[in-house]
């Protein structure tokens, strides 16, 4: 037992650091925060947050790749299943989870496009999204068909980043874009209605 203790700390340790920085990266800038001003908020010395992270990039990194994973695996999923409405309605309704789990990380990366693009996560946030569009997009439907699927996704994307201001409940703003979004697709689909 005395040999994970220290490991869970550790754990506990590492997501207070990203915590703690993503707090600071939305309240002042990405480029305006230090690895100093996220140790003083910790409560640590740097030496500490070193043992860690060893640049800010690091931290972004990481906090990218634990908040992505579960949009990798829907892509591996949909990789698998067949191109139906109905998996594209599933890849509509994952992903629209996916990013309301990590939607203080999406705001950031949303307000700090130059440095999000300028980091390595950049490259990986714009195949990823090619990769989701060609699951959503109908093989050889006509051109406003393929425009509703790729439409679909970023309509998630609008309710995650432009409508995070409307009045209300934000769970009821992510259904109502799901909603719209699943409207799309279906409609990109008609002949699979039933």
């Amino acid at each position: 037992m005395s040999s994970s203790s220290p490991q869970r700390r550790r754990g506990d340790t590492r997501q207070r650091i990203q915590d703690i920085a993503l707090e600071l990266f939305v309240e002042q800038g990405y480029e305006k925060t230090s690895l100093r001003e996220i140790a003083e908020r910790l409560e640590v010395t740097k030496a500490a947050l070193y043992y860690h992270f060893k640049t800010k990039e690091d931290i972004i990194i990481s906090l990218f790749e634990d908040v992505t994973r579960p949009i990798d695996e829907l892509i591996k999923w949909a990789e698998q299943q067949p191109r139906t409405l109905e998996t594209k309605r599933e890849v509509l309704r994952r992903y629209s989870e996916a990013m309301a789990a990590g939607a203080a990380l999406y705001r950031f990366m949303q307000e700090n496009q130059a440095t999000t693009r300028e980091l390595s996560i950049g490259d990986t946030v714009k195949k990823r999204l090619y990769r989701l569009v060609e699951l959503l997009r109908t093989d050889d439907g006509p051109l406003t068909d393929q425009v509703r699927c790729v439409s679909a996704l970023f309509t998630l994307h609008a309710g995650m980043m432009f409508l995070q201001h409307v009045e209300g409940d934000p769970e009821e703003t992510r259904l109502a874009a799901l909603e719209v979004a699943t409207d799309l697709i279906t409609q990109a689909h008609h002949e699979e209605e039933s």
